[in-house]
């Protein structure tokens, strides 16, 4: 039996998130010591006790769920459930910078500093009201690339993640994503709809952000990961630290592929996905994907003493 940690994206995000794995044990409160040192500000007290719009904002979040997957992690290591027992750890979006972090890739300071600024780039890309997202349900990926290429009509608009077989999400200046929910609905989507996201994450609009994000990714270490991570733009296994920082950077405007990479590592021999760290949105995804493979959600204690039992 092989196992795969996965660790979640943007929009897992809930007030007290962590909070009680920090109470009970020491090492996953370490963690978000470590991550308001390195940010220079108590975001575990806007995490824990904050306001959800303030959370919400994408230089919050990203660090923000970072921080409560390691801690998850932390606490799991703690009660002999490390990374010795997994074959691969992958992420879904910034999720990916969980798993480098997990894999001692990334330190955890300069994961947490890099989302600030992953955040904040991919926030500052685009002018707020210019550009949207969609979840498109119901449409393959194939189906979903042919809606947003007639969407497109002169403008960005892009097949941005394929988290499942049923649910794929477009992204791009607003009116093209808007004309891309009324041509997947005539397409016999089960559901178009706009997400209420702050910027068109994933697509060509991201440019400014990559550029950003290749200065600060150069500037920092990267050690090849204890083991093979699974990344979004490739669907597959990487090991090199040179490959990886290309990577990274390619994400920012590149599709999140996490339909493709659930099915790699299912035919890499993976049985058992944990999804580490805030709420369970990979876990059905995978569900779907992966028909054969059994998920379990680990972020609290209560998940933990479960896993034990």
């Amino acid at each position: 039996m092989s196992r795969a940690y996965v660790f979640p994206g943007q929009g897992a995000q809930t007030i007290g998130m962590g909070k009680a794995l920090a109470e009970a044990y020491p090492a996953a409160k370490a963690v978000f010591d470590e991550v308001d040192a390195a940010l220079g500000e108590k975001l575990s007290a806007l995490i824990w006790e904050g306001d959800i719009a303030e959370l919400t904002l994408t230089k919050n979040a990203q660090p923000a769920l970072m921080a409560t997957s390691i801690a998850a992690l932390r606490a799991l290591e703690a009660e002999g459930f490390g990374l010795d027992q997994a074959s691969f750890v992958a992420g879904h979006s910034l999720g990916e910078y969980s798993a480098l972090c997990a894999a001692g890739s990334l330190t955890l300071s300069d994961t947490a500093r890099l989302l600030r600024i992953r955040g904040q780039a991919m926030q500052e890309a685009v002018p707020v009201g210019e550009g949207a997202m969609a979840a498109l349900l119901g449409l393959d990926f194939e189906t979903a690339i042919a809606v947003a290429t007639e969407a497109a009509q002169g403008e960005v608009c892009q097949a941005a993640n394929d988290n499942d077989p049923a649910q794929v999400v477009v992204s791009g200046h607003k009116a093209a994503v808007e004309r891309a929910v009324e041509i997947a609905k005539a397409r016999g989507a089960k559901r178009a709809l706009l997400l209420p996201v702050s910027a068109p994450f994933h697509c060509a609009l991201m440019q400014p952000a990559a550029h950003v994000m290749a200065e600060a990714l150069a500037a920092v270490p990267i050690a090849k990961p204890a083991l093979p991570v699974v990344v979004n733009v490739r669907a597959e296994a990487v090991t090199e630290p040179d490959r990886i920082m290309d990577l990274l950077v390619a994400q920012v405007t590149g599709s999140v592929r996490w339909r493709e990479s659930v099915l790699w590592m299912e035919t890499a021999g993976v049985t058992e996905f944990w999804e580490i760290g805030a709420g369970k949105a990979l876990s059905g995804m995978i569900k779907r994907i992966a028909q054969g493979a059994t998920t379990r959600a680990i972020g609290t204690p209560d998940d933990i003493a479960a896993l034990k039992a």
